[in-house]
């Protein structure tokens, strides 16, 4: 056993906090030179409240790619009024490059392409040539460390937090890119891995680009469902009575829009967004309606100060990086391990693919070059090819409108590994469990993870937030 597995981290009560520690440790930045550079992971801990019936110790994570974005250390805070608390020490750690462990940094580069959701061909090469400068950023600054900020890298990681820990065995929950790492570990760590929860997976045979472009047809899913029951409502939107008029009348909007454009982020593009975004929450299904019926008829009229009203609280893609000089480069890194084309046509030819097919919820920004496109290093180590041999079956939960992560991938990991699957039904929920507020699910996987109790092999249950009380047409 290595020194880095005979550590014992000194914990320490968190300022402020009840019940929290924070501690230290150090891992291999390069596992195949264990004796060479360290970088240290920060850790939480909150100790099982009732130690009586104390199993063990539950890590988590979410975020990402890698784990930026996500709650890090914080994430056991989501779990403290759970039954989780009472059996588990919950343990949070900041994945290698982000947040307080050792971090991988990238310079910042502004974009200088315009933020469009359906870029002509003309924007194709400035797109391009974002990306490639962005790369190059992250090779200045990511040195040495970067290579092995990687997933595989992640996983042994949190086998030596569980060594350092004195467990036989961790309890996972991981949330998206989270529920990879979780797949990740039990492939290369089976003895050490007991209850395994993976919730809203990526597909175990996909690339991270066709991860990426897996979205697209997820966020079209949505909007094509709310497409359906909107037309069954044309009474109260005034849309259309089938899902073709309905989206025909959207496209009629963004086709008046694109006459009202002006300086900046395009109305259509924030209206693109809007129609893909809100149709993934059932919740929203009435205001989208709305706002479809209203804006189609404020566009149709040149009423530029009234669209942008409307329009005003629609966000973008993730902030831009605008200001400083360095930004955390841990999504790039892990995006990386996988090889992605060189040959810009692939990505311009599936650009105009999704301009037609997926244009709501930024789809076309899916197939767009990527910095994998112009890698500045080569994967020390293929990805992980994932199995489950010697720990048991989890759960994976999986919300059959997941506008991130395509429920596709979440079928094929349960078949993959032999996990049992909840579907969440009618639903674009995203790291559903705890995190999403869902009693249904919260319920069936507190009975697994505290009391062994799987659901059947194919389960389903609601989604959080049904589809409006909105009569439909009579027939």
């Amino acid at each position: 056993m290595s020194t880095f597995h005979t550590q014992r981290p000194a914990w320490s009560p968190a300022p402020d906090t009840d019940h929290v520690e924070h501690a230290t440790i150090e891992v291999p930045r390069d596992y195949a030179e264990p004796d060479g550079e360290k970088i240290t992971l920060a850790l939480t801990r909150r100790r099982a409240t009732d130690p009586a019936r104390r199993r063990g110790i539950l890590l988590a994570v979410n975020g990402g790619p890698g784990g930026d974005w996500g709650r890090g250390r914080d994430l056991p805070a989501a779990y403290a009024d759970t039954p989780l608390q009472e059996v588990y020490d919950l343990i949070g750690f900041d994945p290698r490059g982000i947040g307080e462990s050792t971090n991988l940094y990238a310079e910042v580069t502004v974009p200088k392409a315009p933020f469009d959701s359906r870029p002509p061909d003309d924007a194709f090469a400035a797109l391009a040539e974002d990306m490639r400068l962005r790369e190059e950023a992250c090779a200045r600054a990511g040195g040495d460390l970067r290579p092995h900020i990687s997933t595989r890298n992640t996983a042994r990681d949190m086998d030596v937090i569980r060594a350092v820990l004195g467990e036989e065995k961790i309890n996972f929950v991981g949330y998206a890119y989270g529920a990879y790492v979780g797949a990740v570990y039990g492939s290369l760590f089976p003895a050490a891995l007991d209850r395994l929860v993976l919730d809203s997976c990526v597909g175990p045979e996909w690339t991270w680009r066709e991860q990426f472009l897996q979205q697209g047809d997820a966020v079209q899913r949505n909007v094509d469902l709310w497409a359906r029951w909107a037309g069954e409502r044309h009474g109260t939107f005034g849309a259309g009575r089938t899902p073709d008029q309905v989206l025909s009348t959207v496209e009629e909007a963004v086709t008046a829009l694109e006459a009202l454009e002006e300086d900046g982020v395009r109305l259509r593009t924030l209206f693109d967004g809007a129609v893909g975004n809100r149709a993934a929450d059932r919740g929203q299904w009435e205001t989208l309606g709305t706002l479809v019926s209203v804006l189609h008829r404020a566009a149709g009229a040149g009423d530029r100060d009234a669209c942008r009203e409307l329009l005003a609280e629609q966000g973008t893609w993730r902030p831009a990086d605008s200001e400083g000089d360095l930004r955390v480069g841990v999504l790039e890194a892990i995006t990386l391990e996988h090889a992605w084309p060189a040959d810009l046509e692939v990505y311009y030819q599936d650009m105009r693919e999704f301009r037609k097919r997926f244009p709501y919820g930024y789809g076309v920004l899916r197939a767009q070059p990527w910095v994998g496109a112009f890698r500045a290093f080569e994967a020390p180590e293929e990805p992980v090819d994932l199995t489950r041999d010697g720990y048991p079956r989890g759960l994976i939960v999986q919300a059959d409108g997941d506008p991130m992560d395509h429920y596709d991938g979440g079928v094929a990991m349960a078949e993959r590994l032999g996990h049992h699957l909840l579907t969440v039904e009618d639903s674009g929920e995203h790291e559903v469990y705890v995190l999403g507020g869902n009693p249904h699910v919260d319920t069936v996987v507190h009975a697994y993870l505290v009391d062994g109790t799987l659901p059947p092999a194919r389960s389903a249950c609601p989604g959080r937030t049904p589809r409006p009380d909105v009569p439909a047409d009579a027939a």
